[in-house]
């Protein structure tokens, strides 16, 4: 096989709390919307949370036919929108042999709603009333072989299951299964719908829930005031494709994919590790790809979810990687401000978010950033977007079980 071929983008797509395609997800980007506010998924007198981060408006019939929406995840429609809006987007279809075709698409959790829902029904009507697609459902690489269904893509097709870094270890490897000579196109990002009863006590019950009732000081990104992050959902994808092949077609190119980082803290199953060094890792991996010098103008979207330890965390990861100087210098936002967490998506929407950036020289901010924290002193973009001629983006994503992630945009 044929390595290191040039990998692009040459489609996106996005179901998000502040938006049902990019066009609408970036212009309430840097406008700073809050995509925050209370849920309405169902009664939450007895929970600590009440605020989330909801997909507005999405209906999957423009997507799906009624038969396949009742048998499937809401992850898996979100999923399956995003991916119809890239790869229509892209007009890749036809242009590439279906062998060479491939999908790798992320989810921290998949389907927890019809987990939740058919063991409600085992619980209180037995085990008949489960339903026979319960399985496929539920299971976190159905969003993959859905969209792979649809596109008959016949190479991989393959989940990321890492926590809050699956959306960017999906794109990350997807970089490697095309510039490896492994496919053409790839169809890739995340999904996540885990807004019930089930999840969001989980999550509250191991405190990583803000508790806050103002939806304006809930997701908290580098302020002093952060208690916890708040939970969103959605998807967002992209096309990947190889250079060459892109501009034979004459496709529009959003961005190259630069470089890609990929470790592991091993440290602790939520906590990230004190030192950094993990995510300071996938950092220097990710830089080291793109042919990184003191001469870029870098803008990162961090993690940044609003949690105590991760914020802190990430800043010091990174200052390792960039060192001290260059760290003051670069622009790093945290669109979860707006978004919420959007878990195995977050990784997706957020590298739309720097393909962005490059392509309209505009940052998204991190909103409601009042009272920074003195741990946290490196220029966050506060509140207002800013116009900045970046040439290096990167993304940054940390899971549970101490995945990091890191992936890296030029323009072209």
């Amino acid at each position: 096989m044929s390595e290191n071929r040039r990998v692009v983008v040459t489609g996106l797509g996005a179901i998000t709390p502040i938006g049902n395609t990019v066009e609408q997800a970036w212009k309430n980007m840097i406008a700073g919307t809050n995509g925050i506010g209370f849920n309405t998924r169902f009664d939450t007198t007895d929970f600590k949370a009440k605020l989330d981060a909801e997909v507005k408006g999405f209906d999957p019939r423009e997507y799906m036919e009624k038969q396949d929406v009742l048998r499937s995840d809401l992850y898996a429609q979100f999923a399956l929108a995003s991916a119809i809006q890239a790869v229509e987007e892209s007009n890749i279809v036809g242009t590439v042999d279906s062998g060479r075709f491939a999908v790798y698409f992320g989810s921290g959790i998949g389907g927890i709603n019809t987990f939740t829902q058919e063991h409600d029904k085992l619980i209180k009507r037995g085990p008949s009333r489960v339903s026979p697609f319960f399985i496929p459902m539920m299971i976190p690489n159905m969003a993959a072989g859905m969209i792979a269904i649809r596109y008959n893509c016949q190479g991989p097709a393959l989940p990321a299951v890492t926590a809050c870094a699956s959306g960017s270890n999906a794109i990350g490897e997807a970089l490697r299964l095309i510039r490896h000579g492994y496919a053409d196109a790839v169809v890739t990002g995340g999904a996540e719908a885990s807004i019930n009863e089930c999840g969001v006590a989980g999550f509250i019950n191991m405190q990583a829930l803000s508790t806050a009732t103002d939806p304006n000081a809930a997701s908290l990104p580098f302020d002093r005031r952060r208690s916890g992050f708040i939970i969103g959902e959605g998807a967002a994808a992209l096309v990947l494709e190889e250079y060459a092949h892109a501009r034979a077609r004459g496709a529009h190119i959003y961005a190259e994919l630069v470089g890609y980082g990929s470790t592991c803290d091993a440290y602790h199953i939520t906590a990230p590790a004190p030192d950094a060094n993990g995510g300071k890792r996938a950092m220097e991996q990710a830089m080291a790809e793109a042919g990184y010098t003191d001469s870029d103008t870098v803008y990162i979207n961090a993690h940044g979810t609003g949690t105590p330890l991760n914020d802190t965390g990430e800043t010091l990861a990174i200052k390792g990687a960039l060192g001290e100087e260059a760290a003051r210098r670069a622009l790093v936002s945290s669109t979860k401000s707006m978004t919420g967490h959007m878990l195995g998506a977050a990784g997706a929407i957020e590298a739309i978010a720097c393909i962005k950036a490059l392509e309209t020289g505009v940052i998204p901010p991190t909103i409601n950033l009042l009272e920074p924290d003195e741990a946290c002193d490196l220029d966050y973009v506060p509140n207002v977007t800013r116009n900045a001629d970046i040439s290096l983006a990167l993304s940054n994503s940390l899971g549970f079980g101490g995945h990091n992630a890191t992936l890296a945009f030029r323009r072209i």
